[in-house]
This record gives C-alpha cells, sequence and structure tokens, in this order.
C-alpha cells in the first residue's frame, strides 16, 4: 500500500516576503513568529483573514515584514499542513 504524493503549486514569497512559524498567540489579531531570516516578529492577522482563517500555534505562514519597523509584519497566508510538509521536503524551510 504505497501513498502517491501529488506536487502542488505553492504561494511562493513574493517581494520582501518570508515563511515564519507561529510560535506564540498573542491575542488582539497579534502572534508572534520566527522566520526564515532567523527574526522574531510579532506579525498583525489582516481583516480579510480574521474569520476566514484560523491560525494556530506551529503553523506556517508567509509573512511581509514592515519597512519601517523590521520586528513588526503582516500575515499574509496561511500554509494548510499538507503544503507545509511538502514546503519542508523540497527544502525551502
Amino acid at each position: 500500500m504505497s501513498e502517491e504524493h501529488e506536487r502542488v503549486d505553492l504561494r511562493m514569497p513574493e517581494g520582501d516576503e518570508v515563511f515564519a512559524e507561529v510560535t506564540e498567540m498573542l491575542g488582539a489579531n497579534r502572534i508572534r513568529v520566527r522566520c526564515a531570516d532567523g527574526t522574531e516578529r510579532t506579525a498583525r492577522i489582516p481583516g480579510r483573514m480574521q474569520k476566514r482563517v484560523w491560525i494556530r500555534e506551529g503553523d506556517i505562514v508567509l509573512v511581509d515584514p514592515w519597512d519601517w519597523q523590521d520586528e513588526k509584519a503582516d500575515v499574509e497566508w496561511r500554509y494548510e499542513k499538507s503544503a507545509a510538509d511538502q514546503l519542508r521536503e523540497e527544502g525551502h524551510l
């Protein structure tokens, strides 16, 4: 019994966006993330995602760091578990 893994085209970082892992839920639509560039940031969950996308600790997200404050960022995308596993297999994380 072998499982076939089908490669899916995933949303990749554009511009300044980086991969990040959610490390802590801060409340008030804010989360603490550890970015792939080694920086810990406070990320803001935008209104368009608040009721539609549930973000939990350990999730892989795509964040866009602020230009004027490097320790803050906006969440742009949350990856499903299968998509996060695919990113790990391909060496992006």
